[in-house]
């Protein structure tokens, strides 16, 4: 039986890089440099039939959670789902704070949207590492890389690029910064996903140690 402590950290870690990963989407959706491919499509939808785009993120999911569910066969973990809830509630919730605002400059534009990639994979890769299950778009990642046995990065690079597509037929916001996304992000990610995951392990190992040492103590002091 995993211990409950434990449990309770990783879904702390889970749940920050998620508020990490949707602060840095909110970030390039503001910057108005160019969407992510799949914020492309979010916003394409938005402009189609309305709903919030963090509504959209968490109806797109659960088709892209579904696709997933079928590769894999078996049903995805708990935080696959909490996953597709809680990133379009953060960036609903995050639209609202004071520097979610449209830099005037072009070269405020074009830091902005840097910041928010970086977030952005950086939030990728604390969530991960957490491993209560990755989201419906990056289940569909590590799915596909299994199958496949690319890299994380190519078949990341893959998925936006196709993604990126389909959301620009549907009238989406595609500039400079949508493209500099889908090929930068897949980088981004093989880079922070296993610094991240060492991170989140040491953690861990540091947590067990402190349990098995306060066990053992209280076995000696019976």
């Amino acid at each position: 039986m995993r211990d409950k402590g434990i449990l309770m950290v990783r879904f702390l870690i889970f749940v920050i890089g998620l508020l990490i990963m949707a602060c840095g989407l909110d970030l390039m959706i503001v910057a108005h440099f160019g969407a992510t491919p799949w914020d492309v499509l979010h916003v394409g939808l938005n402009q189609h039939f309305g709903l919030t785009i963090g509504r959209w993120s968490i109806i797109v999911g659960f088709f892209v959670l579904a696709i997933s569910s079928v590769l894999m066969r078996k049903w995805p973990k708990l935080g696959a789902y909490l996953n597709m809830l809680l990133v379009g509630i953060f960036m609903d919730m995050l639209f609202h704070l004071p520097f979610m605002m449209m830099p005037v400059s072009i070269l405020g534009k074009i830091l902005m949207f840097v910041a928010g990639v970086i977030i952005n994979g950086i939030g990728m890769g604390v969530y991960i590492s957490a491993q209560l299950g990755a989201g419906p778009r990056d289940s569909f990642m590590l799915v596909f890389t299994k199958l496949t046995g690319w890299k994380v990065s190519h078949v990341r690079r893959l998925m936006e690029v196709i993604v990126l597509l389909i959301g620009w037929s549907l009238g989406g916001p595609v500039y400079w910064g949508t493209i500099i996304f889908s090929v930068s992000i897949g980088t981004i990610v093989g880079i922070a996903l296993p610094k991240c995951q060492l991170l989140t392990d040491t953690i861990i190992e540091k947590l067990r140690n402190k349990k098995w040492n306060k066990d053992i103590n209280r076995g000696a002091s019976l």
